[in-house]
């Protein structure tokens, strides 16, 4: 498949089988997310991996009652930075050189330029920041498992701070942002899966100047 087909093969799945996925699927698609690109390198999120069936659980019934949620191979919880530290954006920064073998002025000079901006952000205006930055990671991870044979529904629907609070994200300095389950579609069950896909026509959608 080209990555046309793969979008046109996506869907938000509604109804899911319980079927287990295979750990090497799932680690291609952890790796997926660890590839996408973010803003300044920074990657300010971190996934949690739920396969636990008690979480899920409670995890479902702060998410609308939504049956892939626990009917689900893997629940992906996406949290995003709650702020941006200096301790945070070293981290990165050192990462990188230490990869690379090597110190750039210019990208020393661009984490000087962060520090003395991002820490100094409302918090708010951080988490914001942050949480765009999973949407990027979103994507690949949505793509990798249509890959892989797998279904994955992104989710909006659910209560954050309850979430923070069932996972412990906040004392981590963490921030739910978005749930993505992981798994096998229930044909029989899911009033989505054979209907076509709409999109706005191109002319709606694009304008050139």
């Amino acid at each position: 498949m080209d990555f046309i087909d793969i979008l046109n093969k996506r869907y938000a799945a509604k109804a899911m089988n319980g079927k287990v996925v295979p750990q090497e699927k799932m680690d291609r698609i952890l790796e997926a997310i660890r590839l996408a690109p973010t803003s300044s390198g920074l990657q300010p999120f971190e996934v949690i991996v739920v396969t636990d069936q008690d979480i899920k659980a409670k995890i479902r019934k702060i998410a609308w009652n939504q049956s892939p949620v626990t009917d689900c191979s893997h629940l992906l919880v996406f949290a995003a930075w709650d702020h941006y530290t200096a301790d945070r954006i070293n981290h990165m920064f050192d990462l990188t050189n230490e990869i690379r073998g090597f110190k750039n002025e210019g990208w020393e000079n661009y984490r000087q330029q962060l520090l003395s901006t991002y820490p100094q952000r409302d918090p708010e205006v951080s988490y914001e920041h942050a949480s765009r930055q999973v949407y990027i990671a979103l994507m690949a991870a949505m793509t990798q498992a249509t890959v892989e044979g797998l279904d994955s529904t992104p989710m909006e629907g659910f209560d954050p701070k309850a979430l923070d609070e069932i996972l412990d994200l906040r004392e981590k300095g963490l921030r739910s942002t978005l749930l993505l389950p992981v798994g096998y579609r229930d044909a029989e069950k899911d009033w989505l899966v054979d209907l076509v896909k709409v999109r706005k026509p191109m002319e709606e959608l694009v304008t050139t100047v």
